[in-house]
């Protein structure tokens, strides 16, 4: 063997020594990268499920969360309804309050007058009693010239 193919023989031997480990980590690099990949594939695919079962869930919810907004909707217009008549009935309770305040002012002026008439009719039959008395008096002794 000559010393050139003694060098070719040991720069192959260099290169082997580079090459082979080389390749060899990018056989267990690229190994690992595809299990890598397959677990993020199998991750993203029951991530993906999850979101669709979930989705179902939500879409049934928005439909129910939809009708009860109808429900809603219809309640509160039945408030405005009610509130409406409520606004009307106030109004025609207004003129009802003043004429109450009328009518209560007139109930005292009526019940000073019957307390005024109790106490004329008190001291009246005060005085019908002492007339009653005065004329009894008098009638005592014109009782005896009487036949009867």
């Amino acid at each position: 063997m000559s010393n050139e193919q003694f060098n070719d023989q040991k720069e192959i031997n260099r290169w082997e020594l580079i090459v082979y480990p080389s390749l060899f980590a990018f056989v267990i690099l690229a190994a690992y990268g595809f299990y890598l990949i397959y677990n993020l594939a199998r991750d993203v695919h029951f991530l993906a499920v999850s979101v669709d079962t979930n989705m179902t869930v939500l879409a049934g919810d928005m439909q129910t969360m939809a009708a009860n907004m109808g429900e809603m909707t219809a309640n509160v217009r039945t408030m405005a309804v009610t509130m409406d008549s409520i606004d009307d009935t106030v109004l025609t309770l207004k003129p009802m309050l003043a004429n109450l305040n009328n009518m209560d002012q007139s109930m005292r002026t009526l019940n000073q007058d019957i307390r005024q008439i109790s106490t004329t009719a008190y001291y009246m039959g005060h005085n019908m009693g002492r007339m009653s008395n005065g004329v009894n008096k008098i009638s005592n002794p014109v009782r005896m010239f009487m036949p009867w």
